[in-house]
């Protein structure tokens, strides 16, 4: 029989049964595909610890003198670093802590009322007190920034001998914050109202009052969700809510900002979660993923969402956040598994080439590279990595595994005898393959197999999977091997 190419499309198809799956990949880690050829991520490298607690947002620019900054936020301390790795603790003094970790809402006003016997313990009824998160933006060479537990909306001004000091005049009980392209500072749930957008006057976030005199207001969102987070869009805010999408877009005095609802059913899953490229706004909602780019919001289709949404650890959700890795025109979300109390997952959207990809990592905050010329992001604990520098992975395994593949209409069995790889995989990874005459039958392993060309091979079935593994730290390319099968009987 002539060799059969193990064509495999780029990108992980997760959805439905593993047999859906077949001839497309399935299962994966610390993988991607670039120009339909799978090669492994950059590794990792430590870079700088802030601090011992788990950061949840960060932010990193640079000031007017050239100087390169780093901010992250956890749930009791603001902390900020030199390009250089000195490390200073900017936590405003009044700040109140908040959560590390989300927990369940089983005090005052967590449930129904009269619902209960008195003095028995709450059952849990899905409502969380989420996880602490910042808003982090840089209001010039200044650091603005808001915990969603604080509310209170505080500046840096780059001086390491003094703390963080809240703005004056600006609301409190805020949600979260940023900075629009037109230079206002926007609170956003601002005073307690979690539909309220209010914003300062234009270049002055100390004036909060609107007045003939000034462009500030405030707005309530018509809608029946409190918000989420605001990003910037081309030409306009973006405003996310757990429900819908407004834009806010700057129309001049008197009226300052039009608002219009451009999505429902669409609310962001986190506060963290929305990503701003050249390509739109890309977030992650409760049960799918969403793309604005003008007009409306529409719905990514996604080949990973019921692996994705179906073993989410929704209880830990506000834990999700979003990076971008414009380098390879991708979209990272970070999210907790349903076993685990942290954030252990990734997915990856190439939204140049349109496919996905999936692994495990433990990351709870990051940036692109851009004002530094890596990635940066953080572990739990402080730890912050440079990302897509070298080739070193703490030990993590790198694979990818197929669906199964068949011959004919799959109801012929294969006997392979050679593999013949192709020029750039010799030594750099190994292939295991697994074996079934039926989808659910015990799958028979063999290998793993190291490449050589032509590399001799031995299994049979009607079925088979591949697994790609990196066999050593290299920047291998796995292309299209080829198999020399046999038709064989079943017995």
């Amino acid at each position: 029989m002539p060799l059969v190419p193990l064509r495999l499309p780029p990108g992980i198809y997760r959805n439905g049964t593993e047999y859906q799956a077949q001839g497309r990949w399935y299962d994966a880690s610390l993988v991607r595909w670039t120009d339909g050829t799978m090669r492994p991520i950059g590794g990792w490298e430590a870079r700088v610890t802030m601090g011992t607690q788990t950061p949840r947002a960060a932010l990193t620019w640079r000031a007017l003198n050239g100087d390169r900054w780093l901010g992250a936020g956890s749930y009791g301390k603001l902390t900020v670093a030199s390009s250089t790795g000195t490390v200073t603790d900017i936590t405003p003094v009044s700040l109140t802590v908040g959560l590390d970790t989300a927990a369940a809402n089983t005090g005052f006003g967590g449930g129904l009322f009269g619902v209960g016997a008195f003095g028995t313990s709450r059952p849990d009824n899905g409502n969380y007190t989420e996880a602490t998160t910042w808003s982090l933006d840089n209001w010039g060479e200044k650091l603005v920034a808001c915990s969603n537990a604080d509310g209170k909306i505080y500046e840096w001004t780059l001086n390491v001998a003094n703390k963080a000091t809240a703005v004056a005049n600006a609301p409190t009980g805020n949600r979260a914050l940023m900075v629009t392209e037109e230079r206002f500072l926007v609170a956003l749930g601002a005073g307690g109202n979690p539909r309220l957008v209010q914003w300062s006057g234009r270049e002055n976030n100390t004036v909060w009052t609107a007045a003939s005199t000034n462009e500030a207001g405030d707005l309530e969102l018509q809608t029946s969700g409190q918000i989420m987070q605001a990003i910037r869009a081309r030409g306009q805010t973006l405003i996310l809510t757990d429900l819908d999408a407004h834009t806010m877009t700057y129309e001049g005095p008197p009226y300052v900002y039009g608002f219009e609802r451009v999505g429902q059913s669409c609310g962001a899953v986190s506060r963290k979660t929305a990503v701003s490229v050249d390509a739109g706004v890309f977030w992650m909602g409760g049960n799918g993923f969403y793309r604005y780019a003008g007009g409306a919001v529409q719905e990514v289709p996604s080949d990973i969402a019921d692996y994705v949404f179906n073993n989410m650890n929704s209880a830990q959700a506000s834990k999700a956040w979003g990076v971008s890795n414009l380098k390879y025109g991708e979209i990272w979300w970070f999210y907790p598994s349903g076993g685990s109390t942290e954030v252990d997952r990734y997915v990856i959207y190439n939204y140049q080439e349109n496919h996905w990809s999936i692994g495990s990592m433990v990351r709870t905050a990051g940036v692109d590279a851009g004002v530094l010329s890596t990635p940066i992001w953080w572990t739990t604990g402080g730890g912050a990595y440079n990302h897509e520098k070298g080739l070193s992975y703490g030990g993590a395994s790198v694979y990818a595994q197929s669906g199964p593949i068949e011959i004919g209409s799959g109801d012929a069995v294969m006997s392979a005898v050679q593999l013949i790889p192709d020029e750039m995989t010799q030594g750099d990874v190994t292939l295991t393959f697994g074996t079934r005459f039926h989808p659910n039958d015990v799958v028979r392993s063999y290998g793993p197999y190291s490449l050589a060309n032509p590399t001799s091979v031995r299994f049979t079935g009607r079925q088979t999977t591949m697994r790609v593994t990196g066999a050593r730290l290299a920047d291998w390319r796995f292309g299209i091997p080829r198999l020399d099968v046999r038709q064989g009987s079943g017995r």
